[in-house]
């Protein structure tokens, strides 16, 4: 059996929870498709629950997906999403004078070329909400992960596209999404908000998700050109919906710094002091990418222990060291927190998978 991958050390390299890619081929599952050739060829393998992927794979494997089966909406609805329909999605965009209006447009197309879903604009009481409702039940349960996917790339591209739109990161207040919280909740904080809730659809009915941000969002002025789409298009769609957003260069500077720093665990009044900024100027800009300090630094922690729990063979109390642990106990908790198990029981898992 092939290994599953695992995860970079790169600073730049994040990674997603594999339920991601599991939702993104449950539309070929359903028509039993075998995807093993189509993960081979991303160097992919889904066999480890545990395990966690480059963001990289995802958007490759994405891609792929889109070109063999002409369809940009991984088989997961009543009619196909041909290939395309992004670049129109965002040329419509182009000239709209507003974020507001292209959101507009947004939803007008959308309504033409993926009628499964309904995408609106609601104002009130100063704020906004992006609302995507089913107009049909697009799985059989609630809970299923093709759906789960579905209302989660969605909301991935629009948001994306709205903030290459508008040239800034756009924070979401808070998403409510219609189903119970999934096994890979923890990675919304980093997608979309830390303030993401969860309401089940009653079975058999239909859902709603609502993203909630400051209405003045809406006025900013659309700032992108014919001259700025083909270096945009390279790689999409895949690209802008691969989770974790190109438009956070705070985000990415405090990585570098704290894994730059390990095993010394910098405060973020430090980072503050080599960024020659205040920690309230560091605050607000993470707000606004819709991120926090701590939860950069969770994620960083868990990127690089699971990535050496794989790829080397240091012990346990070395690896806690290393990133910055008090103690090897706090180590094992975090572990069992991201992936279930123990890291011992991890390291054997994906060791009892090599050829």
């Amino acid at each position: 059996m092939q290994r599953s991958i695992p995860p970079s050390e790169n600073p730049r390299q994040a990674t997603v929870a594999i339920e991601f890619v599991r939702g993104m081929l449950a539309g070929l599952d359903r028509r039993s498709i075998d995807t093993k050739d189509f993960l081979r060829q991303v160097g992919l393998d889904l066999a480890d629950d545990a395990s966690r992927i480059p963001v990289d794979r995802y958007a490759a494997l994405y891609n792929l997906l889109n070109r063999t089966f002409d369809d940009e909406a991984f088989c997961l609805f009543a009619q196909p999403m041909r290939v395309g329909s992004f670049e129109f999605l965002c040329r419509g965009s182009l000239s709209a004078p507003t974020l507001g209006e292209a959101l507009a447009r947004m939803g007008r197309f959308l309504r033409l070329i993926l009628p499964d879903l309904k995408v609106s604009i609601r104002r009130q009481h100063g704020q906004a909400e992006l609302v995507i409702a089913e107009t049909r039940r697009l799985a059989a349960t609630p809970d299923d992960p093709g759906r789960i996917f579905a209302f989660e790339w969605l909301l991935r591209l629009l948001h994306g596209l709205s903030c290459w739109l508008v040239a800034r990161g756009l924070a979401l207040d808070s998403v409510l999404f219609p189903y119970r919280r999934p096994k890979h909740s923890a990675d919304y904080a980093l997608i979309f908000t830390e303030d993401s809730r969860f309401a089940p659809t009653v079975p058999g009915g239909t859902g709603t998700l609502v993203a909630s941000f400051n209405a003045n969002l809406l006025e900013l002025p659309v700032r992108r050109d014919e001259t700025d789409l083909e270096s945009f298009l390279d790689g999409a769609p895949g690209k802008i919906t691969s989770l974790y957003r190109r438009d956070r260069a705070m985000v990415t500077r405090i990585r570098d710094l704290l894994r730059d720093s390990l095993p010394v665990s910098l405060s973020l009044e430090e980072i503050a002091d080599r960024l020659y900024l205040s920690p309230r100027t560091i605050h607000r800009r993470l707000e606004e990418e819709g991120a926090s300090f701590r939860t950069i630094k969770d994620a960083l922690r868990r990127d690089l222990a699971l990535a050496r729990l794989t790829k080397t063979q240091r012990s346990i109390a070395q690896i806690a060291g290393e990133l910055g642990y008090a103690d090897t106990s706090a180590f094992y908790r975090a572990v069992v927190d991201w992936t279930g198990i123990s890291p011992v029981q991890y390291r054997k898992r994906l060791q009892s998978e090599k050829p």
